[in-house]
């Protein structure tokens, strides 16, 4: 059993009020307090002075800082040679990474959809990577 002053909880008590309660209820009140002073902390130091749980981007907006020019131009670069090597892949390869990676199927799944091996749907992924990497490389 703990005690705890409702002054420091409630504004409206105007003098101390003591009361006892379970260590849970306690525990639970010092996390809310420390979560609070948390909160009270980050909108001083970064003044914002605004809700921080808005899901509307003006958060992001404010403490994240945009991309410069070049970093865009390099995320745009880097897609392009992506699709390149991507398109360099046979069809099958692509079908079969795409199905992996992206579609969280798994490979005896992907082997039963189209009727062959799952040793042959391994060794397609895997093959797919390998080249995917040496013309990766080789662009550099």
């Amino acid at each position: 059993m703990v005690k705890v002053n409702l002054h420091a909880f409630y504004p409206f008590y105007d003098q101390d009020c003591l009361i006892g309660v379970s260590d849970e209820v306690a525990a639970a009140l010092q996390f809310f307090e420390r979560q609070e002073a948390s909160y009270q902390r980050r909108t001083r130091r970064y003044k914002a002075y605004y809700s921080l749980d808005r899901e509307d981007g003006i958060e992001k907006n404010a403490l994240v800082l945009p991309l410069s020019p070049e970093e865009i131009y390099e995320q745009k670069a880097a897609r392009e040679r992506l699709h390149a090597a991507v398109n360099a892949l046979s069809g099958k390869q692509i079908k079969r990474i795409h199905a992996y990676f992206f579609l969280g199927m798994s490979i005896a799944e992907i082997a039963g959809r189209e009727g062959v091996s799952r040793n042959v749907v391994g060794k397609s992924i895997r093959g797919g990577l390998k080249r995917l990497e040496r013309i990766l490389k080789n662009q550099e």
